[in-house]
């Protein structure tokens, strides 16, 4: 006797179908590989029919297959569809106090940069990198959001303010308007 892969269930007077394994997981890889933007686990989880949670274990199976999967603070992004062959990078150190934060990653991005996570140098764990994938001042302050809904604190709080961004743009241009907006605005920490 097969086993079905998919669960029929109804909510608000609606049957859905709730999607079972390795289908679901394969769904939910179609959907982040042909979006435009992050899509919020919760999103995923009411087109799908699961919870949250299941979101979470799907996203970590397809990760730990080698699907190049990134959690924002936006949603998910499959990073395949972000970026170009044209795309330059550049890690900038940086050094600012947390009420500084708005201020720095506005600079950054009305340079025409994005600026793709944050990295710390801890003294027992090592390096530690978090993405931040912003490329604009709303992106920002949706980040920014869910840092005070969260009461989270940001990594450079462990190393004083010291910190780095990789940051990327379409032309080497770009990133070096970026690194002089830092300067002027005294955010390098190379020049403290």
């Amino acid at each position: 006797m097969s086993k079905s892969t998919t669960v029929m269930h109804e909510k608000d007077g609606i049957v859905l179908k709730k999607l079972l394994g390795e289908e679901r997981r394969q769904q939910l890889l179609e959907m982040l590989k042909t979006a435009t933007e992050a899509i919020k686990g919760t999103d995923l989880a009411k087109t799908v029919g699961v919870s949250r949670q299941v979101i979470v274990g799907d996203i970590t199976l397809l990760k730990a297959r080698k699907e190049p999967i990134l959690a924002t603070s936006q949603g998910y992004l499959y990073m395949g569809n972000i970026g170009s062959e044209n795309e330059v990078e550049r890690q900038i150190p940086c050094i600012h106090t947390p009420e500084d934060a708005r201020e720095e990653l506005y600079t950054l991005v009305d340079a025409g940069v994005v600026v793709k996570n944050v990295t710390v140098e801890h003294p027992v764990y090592g390096e530690l990198t978090a993405s931040i994938m912003v490329a604009n001042r709303h992106e920002v302050n949706l980040f920014l959001t869910r840092v005070e809904e969260t009461s989270a604190s940001y990594l450079s709080e462990l190393t004083g303010g010291i910190h780095l961004h990789l940051i990327s743009a379409s032309s080497s241009d770009y990133l070096d308007a970026a690194v002089e907006a830092m300067r002027v605005k005294g955010f390098l920490a190379d020049e403290q």
